[in-house]
């Protein structure tokens, strides 16, 4: 069986690239609702319905694990679909304990990028509330991303004015470390880098969402012998198209380089 992701466009590629790191020799099923992208601007209400109707269609294709690699849908309906499903379901949250924890003993601060529907929900506050005991977590919403990122725009000269903007009224010279609260997000992370004149840690929770599944899989005795296959799915239709899954393939060789050059640095 396959272990299934679930977005709502191509930002989940960046914790299934993790995953394809740690479990190679599993086989995928990702799945983008690229009817209904971005999620991040809608009603709750609205991308909650969403979620299952997708959710539903990969439980009826045999999934044994399922990985909701979207911060926004995790944070509106990870809870109830542990209800409903029998199968493992990982969400994947912002990372700021890891990021507050790298700002002890310092006088820097967190800013976590994220979208707006993200930063909304009583999930994050939550998660904030019972970490930040300094007041040292920033938030900002950079919905821009998300579409750039859905467009395949990933070119600076287009990125960086967007983040110059969005930025512009925060002191950047307090900052230590960055969270990517979007899956879509850590496509820009060398534009997002140019941004601070001093060197700064970007961290998501793409790689510990990807160590936790294998931890489940093995805990289960679910651990198979598969090629790294991957089935792609869009608002319920396999992907057929040559060109749409070239581009996905291009996205997979795009984040290996992005994982090459933030080792050299």
């Amino acid at each position: 069986m396959r272990i299934g992701f679930f977005d709502s466009g191509i930002g989940g590629m960046t914790v299934l690239h993790q995953a394809l790191r740690v479990l190679p020799n599993e086989d995928f099923i990702f799945y983008a609702d690229t009817l209904h992208v971005p999620y991040g601007e809608k009603s709750k209400e609205e991308v909650r319905e969403y979620i299952f109707n997708a959710v539903d269609f990969m439980a009826n294709q045999g999934i044994k694990a399922l990985v909701i690699a979207c911060n926004t849908a995790t944070s509106i309906a990870v809870d109830d679909l542990r209800k409903k499903y029998e199968f493992p379901i990982l969400g994947i949250e912002p990372a700021v304990k890891p990021a507050v924890q790298s700002c002890q003993g310092t006088r820097k601060k967190v800013l976590v990028l994220a979208t707006n529907l993200t930063l909304k929900e009583e999930k994050f506050h939550n998660l904030v509330n019972r970490l930040d005991q300094h007041d040292i977590v920033d938030s900002l919403a950079l919905p821009g991303l998300v579409q750039f990122a859905e467009n395949f725009e990933f070119r600076e000269e287009k990125v960086v004015p967007y983040l110059k903007e969005k930025l512009s009224s925060y002191d950047l010279e307090q900052y230590r470390t960055i969270v990517l609260g979007c899956t879509h997000f850590p496509y820009f992370e060398d534009s997002i880098k140019k941004l601070f004149s001093h060197e700064v840690d970007i961290i998501s929770g793409s790689m510990g969402t990807a160590k936790n599944l294998k931890r489940i899989l093995e805990a289960t005795n679910q651990i198979n012998e598969g090629t790294g296959d991957i089935l792609f799915f869009k608002s319920g239709y396999k992907v057929e198209d040559k060109d749409t899954l070239s581009n996905y393939k291009k996205l997979l060789v795009k984040l290996d380089e992005l994982l090459l050059m933030s080792t050299k640095s």
